[in-house]
This record gives C-alpha cells, sequence and structure tokens, in this order.
C-alpha cells in the first residue's frame, strides 16, 4: 500500500512561495505490528536524545539519532535495537530537533544501517561551529537528498492514523491553537525570563502528537523563554497524557508555564547519570497538577534521593553500582571543571516503552525489570 504525502521544500520556505512537492513512499515494512497501538521507544542514547514512534500501521517517527564521534556505533547501535524491536525496515520521518552532538551526531552511523525516507529540520544552525558547519555543507545534503523539510510551526508531518503538528521550530512558534488549546494560562504570570538564549536550543522543533484521545509533546530542547513565546498569554496545547521532558531535565528549560498548563498525566526524562534532572524542573514535574509518575533513563546525581523517583521507574543503572545512594543533590559541575567524567554507564541499555491506544489509555514499561503500569 502506498501513501501520498506533501512535503514542503526549503527553496519554497526560504523565498515565501506556497509550493508542494508530493512524494509517494510505501507505508508498511515487513514486520509492521499487528495489534492497535501507538507505539513509543524512548532510547538510552546517554544524555541525549532518541525518541522512536512506530505506528499500528507499521510507519515510523524516529526524534534525533544520540551522540555522534566516538560514542555514535554505541548510540546507534541502541536506536536500531529498537528498530528491530519494531520489526521496521526503514524510517519514514527523522526530525532532528537542533543541531547538538548529542541530538544529530548518530545520523551518518544510522544512514548506514537503515534507510531513512524523509528528513525534517529547522534550518541552517544558529551557532558558529565548524564541525557543525561542516556536516551541513558537506554530509547532511547527501544524507537528506531522498527528501527534506525545513520545518514551520503549524506544518503537519503525515503519519498514518497520528496527527503530528510541528509547534515550535527555528525560534518561532504557532499562532493558532490546536484542538483543546486557546484558554488563557494562569501559569504566565508567575514565569521569570532567564538571558536570551541565542543558540541552537531555543531553535528546537518541537512537535505534538494526537492518536484518537492520547495526546504527547516533544519539544527536544526548548529553552524557558520559547516555552513562555509558544505558552503565554493563551495556552494553544491544552493538556497532555505525556510529555517527553524537554533538554534531559535542565534548569534552562521545564518553566511551570510550560509544564504546569499542559499537565501531563505520566512524564518521560531523557536524563543522563549527571546530565538533567536537576532539582528545579524536577521540583516543578513533581507539583504539576495531575501528574501520575515521572520515569527516567537514569537515576541523576545532581537529584539525589532528594528528587529523583523509585528504582522501578527508573530504567539504566550505573556499571559501578554504590551501596548507597546519597540523599543530598549533587551541585552541576561547573563548565570545563575539574570534577571528572560522570558515573559510567556502558553496560546493557535498556529503553522505557510506552504502548497507546486511541482511547487514550497507555501502558509504560521500563524494560529493565519490566516493570509496567498503566494509565
Amino acid at each position: 500500500m502506498t501513501m501520498r504525502r506533501t512535503v514542503r521544500t526549503p527553496s519554497t520556505l526560504a523565498s515565501g512561495v506556497a509550493a508542494t512537492l508530493t512524494v509517494a513512499l510505501l507505508s508498511t515494512s515487513a514486520g509492521a505490528q499487528t495489534d492497535d497501538a501507538l507505539r513509543i521507544y524512548l532510547v538510552d542514547v546517554e544524555g541525549g536524545n532518541a525518541t522512536l514512534f512506530v505506528t499500528p500501521e507499521g510507519q515510523s517517527l524516529l526524534i534525533d539519532t544520540g551522540n555522534g564521534g566516538e560514542n555514535a556505533n554505541r548510540d546507534v547501535g541502541r536506536i536500531m535495537a529498537a528498530v528491530e524491536d519494531a520489526g521496521l525496515q526503514h524510517i519514514d520521518h527523522l526530525i532532528t530537533t537542533h543541531w547538538h552532538g548529542d541530538h544529530y551526531g548518530g545520523m551518518p552511523e544510522l544512514a548506514t544501517r537503515i534507510p531513512i525516507r524523509h528528513f525534517i529540520d529547522h534550518g541552517p544552525s544558529v551557532e558558529d561551529n565548524a564541525g557543525v558547519a561542516e556536516f551541513l555543507d558537506s554530509v547532511y545534503p547527501g544524507l537528506s537528498q531522498a527528501g527534506r523539510t525545513v520545518a514551520e510551526p503549524g506544518d503537519t508531518v503525515q503519519l498514518a492514523g497520528v496527527d503530528v503538528t510541528v509547534v515550535t521550530s527555528s525560534g518561532k512558534a504557532i499562532q493558532s491553537p490546536l484542538s483543546g488549546g486557546g484558554a488563557a494560562n494562569p501559569y504566565c504570570a508567575a514565569f521569570e525570563r532567564q538571558a536570551e538564549d541565542l543558540g541552537e536550543n531555543a531553535q528546537s522543533v518541537g512537535v505534538h502528537l494526537r492518536f484518537g484521545q492520547f495526546r504527547a509533546l516533544h519539544l527536544g530542547d526548548l529553552t524557558v523563554n520559547k516555552e513562555f513565546a509558544l505558552m503565554c498569554p493563551e495556552n494553544p496545547i491544552g493538556t497532555v497524557d505525556l510529555l517527553m521532558v524537554s533538554h534531559h531535565g535542565l534548569e534552562v528549560s521545564n518553566s511551570a508555564a510550560l509544564i504546569h498548563a499542559i499537565a501531563p498525566r505520566v512524564a518521560l526524562m531523557n536524563n543522563g547519570t549527571r546530565k538533567g534532572g536537576t532539582p528545579g524542573p524536577m521540583r516543578t514535574l513533581h507539583t504539576s497538577p495531575g501528574l501520575e509518575d515521572l520515569w527516567q533513563l537514569h537515576f541523576s546525581v545532581l537529584s539525589g534521593q532528594e528528587y529523583t523517583v523509585p528504582g522501578v521507574f527508573i530504567a539504566n543503572l550505573i556499571d559501578d553500582q554504590p551501596a548507597t545512594m546519597p540523599l543530598a543533590p549533587m551541585p552541576p559541575p561547573a563548565r570545563g571543571s575539574n570534577a571528572g567524567p560522570p558515573p559510567v554507564h556502558n553496560g546493557a541499555a535498556h529503553w522505557i516503552k510506552v504502548e497507546a491506544q486511541r482511547d487514550g489509555r497507555f501502558t509504560v514499561t521500563n524494560t529493565r525489570n519490566g516493570f509496567s503500569k498503566s494509565y
């Protein structure tokens, strides 16, 4: 079976002229699932990001590809394990949220292991980084020649049975509310602006996904001032069932103006052992109205026992597991300090898996210990 999709091309975005390109793609794979659930894999790429969505029809959306360099084989191997679990023969869409190495670094290696049919990003990097410039000039054009879209807020990604809407991209946010959104946001009044983020995090491609009555949100590494621009004075999102926590759970993201307004029932955090899960965002999450559970890819020494969740909700441990964990959070080491490397996790990696039903029910499973909970 084939599906016809309409794609906005980079040249038309640059010129401001409305144009479309129709592309016929194979919509099913040999391993397409037989049940009627949307499957979501939060893959452990050690404080990077890789989130895989697979529809009941076997179509797929991957958001980010983890780290590159010496860690590319490790992270891509972990992504491919999820791809194989889902029975995929190709990736239909790859969204790169922004041009930081922990989000796009694994892309060249991944492209050697599985066909990627459509690439989505926010456009050129806003940072002066020679490595990123070399990738975008010399590598990415060859990888994305099958099809590339520079995303604009309000664009949709054609994924069978799932409504995927771009809500942020290139520092801009949607101007019209989604279904269920548009009400005044009471959490805007207490918002405190931070220093303006002129880097790539603020450019993140963020998407809202709707599968029947199930709602999910993924905003990449979007930072707080851009969260405010998206969510205030009116909340265009409404509420969601599942939040993929922004920016690994770091302080420069995850404002109450976002999290408390969308009131997720469940949050998944793609943190590392010493990256993210810091006290401020943890407090915001734990006090969010209606939050039932927070699941983490790692225990974070930056949250300690003071803020972390019970172990059944944590997918990965560290290789040299201490007899006890400290109660107090560890202060984040300053950039360039001699704090030493974070606790090592190079052993077996476990993903967090979500299976969502069209009626809004969903189940989350920690594949390290088999613990599941339904919502």
